[in-house]
C-alpha cells in the first residue's frame, strides 16, 4: 500500500456483515500498513484535518501515505481502527509505528518537539521495550513481551536510603510488601493459635517464646529466594536485566546508571502538629515508622520528554490503555493516578499491555470490583463500593444494606469476643438488587472475599446469593 509523496491510496475492504476471518484479515492489514510505513495517516476523502497534518511532516522529506475509504467500506475501517487505538475520529495518525493520535494531538507533538524527533530517527532500536522498574507490573509486561518475541530491557535499581538500605529484584510487593507482611502476619497467627490451643486441650510445659531474630531472617531468606526466581526467569525469556538506575535524557534514549550506595547519616523528620499551624523539624538517627509512599517518578527524566505527573503525588495520569500524554511512553503499578495499588492489578494491568502492544490483542485491564484485603490481625476483605461511595452514586434510597455480625466456630471453645467478626453487603435496589460492595471482618477475611469477588464480576444478586447453599460450618457461608 504505498505511494508517491503527497498521493493518496485507497485501502478497500468487504461491506457490512464481515465474517470474523474478514475482519481478523482487516486487523492485520491496518497494521501491516502501520508497521511497514514511517508515516500513516488514516482519513477520509472529505476531511480537512489531513492536508494539515501533512504539511507539519512533508518538510522532513519522508513518504506520507493516506489510506482514503469510501462511505461503504469505511465504517469496518474505522471500527478496527479505533479497537486498535481506542480513537474514533478522523484523521488516525502513526509516525514510525508510534500512535499519534488525531490532528490537534499531531500539532501538539510539533510543538513539543516530538514529531520532528520521532520523523529524524532511525526505526531501529536497541530494544522494542524498556521497563524502568522490576516490580509486580514491570516484570509481567516484559516477561509477556519477551514471551511474544520482543526485545526487551528491564532496568529495576533501587536507591539506597539514608542508612544503605535497598534490596534485589521484584519490588515493593516480593522485598518490602506482600510477601514479608503476609508472612508476618501468620506468625502474630500462630502466636494466637498457641494461646488458644490450651483451651483445645494441648498442653505444653516449656515456656513459649517468639525470636524476632529468627523469623526475619527465615523471612529474608524466602525473599531472596523470591528474588533469584525473578532473575532467573528473566534469563530463561532472554529478557535483558540491568541492576541500574535508568532516566530518559531525550525521546527514545534511556541513560543507564549506577548510583553510589548511601552513607549511614541522619533523617530530618518534619511533622505538622494536628492541635494547631506549628510544624516541628528535628533531626534523628534513625526514623521507627513513617507512613505512606512517594512514586519515584521526579528523578528519572520523564520532565525532559514531556509526560505529564501529577506535581503533589508524583503519580502519573493515564488514558484506560495505559498509556501517558507522550503517545510511546505506558504506565503500570502504583504510579498510576486514580488507580488501585495492588500488586495483582499491576501484573494484569501490565501482561495486556504487552498483548496490546505487540499481539494486536484488545482486552484491557479491569479496575472494577478488585478484591483486596488488610492482614491486621483481624483481616479485612471488601470488593466493591463503599458504603460512602455507593451512596453517593446511586443515592441512598437506592441502596440496601445487610449487616451481620458472626461468631467463628474456632472462636467459641477458645472464649474468643463474639462481638467482633462483621460482615456488610450493599445491594443497587435498581439494579434486581445487584451487589455492589461487600465487606467482610473476620479470620482468613482474604480467601473468603476472593470467592466473593468472583461472583460479583458474574453479576452477583441479593437473590443469587441467598439462594447458593453454603459451606457449614465456616466464616464464608454468612452472608445474610
Amino acid at each position: 500500500m504505498s505511494s508517491p509523496p503527497g498521493r493518496r491510496a485507497r485501502l478497500s475492504s468487504p461491506g457490512a456483515g464481515r465474517s470474523s476471518a474478514a475482519r481478523e484479515a482487516l486487523r492485520r492489514r491496518l497494521l501491516g500498513l502501520i508497521e511497514g510505513n514511517r508515516v500513516m495517516i488514516f482519513s477520509k476523502s472529505y476531511c480537512p484535518h489531513s492536508t494539515r497534518v501533512g504539511e507539519v511532516s512533508n518538510p522532513f522529506d519522508v513518504l506520507i501515505h493516506l489510506s482514503l475509504y469510501s462511505s461503504d467500506d469505511g465504517a469496518n475501517v474505522q471500527e478496527v481502527l479505533s479497537e486498535i487505538t481506542n480513537q474514533r475520529t478522523v484523521p488516525n495518525i502513526f509516525v514510525n509505528k508510534v500512535h499519534m493520535g488525531g490532528c490537534d494531538r499531531t500539532f501538539q507533538a510539533h510543538q513539543s518537539g516530538l514529531l520532528q524527533k520521532l520523523l529524524q530517527e532511525d526505526s531501529a532500536y536497541d530494544y522494542d521495550l524498556i521497563v524502568i522498574g522490576g516490580g509486580s507490573g514491570g516484570l509481567a509486561c516484559a516477561q509477556e513481551a519477551a514471551i511474544l518475541g520482543k526485545k526487551v530491557m528491564v532496568l529495576d535499581f533501587v536507591v539506597p536510603s539514608p542508612q544503605g538500605t535497598s534490596w534485589g529484584l521484584g519490588g515493593t510487593c516480593v522485598n518490602v510488601g506482600c510477601i514479608p507482611k503476609k508472612l508476618m502476619h501468620q506468625a502474630a497467627l500462630l502466636g494466637q493459635a498457641l494461646r488458644d490451643a490450651r483451651k483445645f486441650g494441648w498442653e505444653y510445659s516449656q515456656q513459649v517464646k517468639h525470636t524476632w531474630e529468627t523469623m526475619t531472617e527465615a523471612i529474608q531468606n524466602h525473599i531472596g529466594s523470591l528474588n533469584w526466581g525473578y532473575r532467573l526467569s528473566l534469563r530463561e525469556k532472554a529478557v535483558a536485566y540491568v541492576n541500574s538506575y535508568g532516566e530518559f535524557v531525550e525521546h527514545h534514549k534511556i541513560k543507564v546508571q549506577q548510583l553510589e550506595k548511601g552513607s549511614p547519616g541522619k533523617l530530618k523528620v518534619v511533622a505538622k502538629s494536628t492541635e494547631g499551624p506549628e510544624t516541628i523539624e528535628e533531626i534523628y538517627n534513625t526514623v521507627l515508622l513513617a507512613i505512606g509512599r512517594d512514586s519515584c517518578t521526579r528523578k528519572i527524566g520523564l520532565e525532559k520528554i514531556g509526560v505529564k505527573i501529577n506535581e503533589k503525588s508524583g503519580k502519573i495520569p493515564v488514558n484506560d490503555v495505559e498509556q501517558t500524554n507522550v503517545p510511546y511512553v505506558y504506565a503500570v503499578g502504583d504510579i498510576l493516578e486514580g488507580k488501585l495499588e495492588l500488586t495483582p492489578v499491576a501484573i494484569q494491568a501490565g501482561k495486556l499491555l504487552a498483548r496490546r502492544l505487540f499481539a494486536g490483542r484488545l482486552e484491557k485491564c479491569d479496575y472494577v470490583n478488585v478484591p483486596t484485603t488488610v492482614f491486621t490481625p483481624l483481616e479485612y476483605g471488601c470488593c466493591g463500593l463503599s458504603e460512602e461511595k455507593a451512596i453517593e452514586m446511586y443515592k441512598k434510597e437506592n441502596l440496601e444494606v445487610y449487616h451481620t455480625l458472626f461468631w467463628p466456630l474456632e472462636w467459641t471453645v477458645a472464649g474468643r469476643d463474639n462481638n467482633t467478626c462483621y460482615a456488610k453487603i450493599i445491594c443497587n435496589k435498581l439494579d434486581n438488587y445487584r451487589v455492589i460492595g461487600f465487606h467482610v471482618l473476620g479470620p482468613n477475611a482474604g480467601e473468603v472475599t476472593q470467592g466473593f469477588a468472583a461472583a460479583m464480576k458474574c453479576g452477583l444478586t441479593k437473590q443469587l446469593l441467598d439462594d447458593t447453599i453454603g459451606i457449614h460450618p465456616t466464616c464464608g457461608e454468612v452472608r445474610r
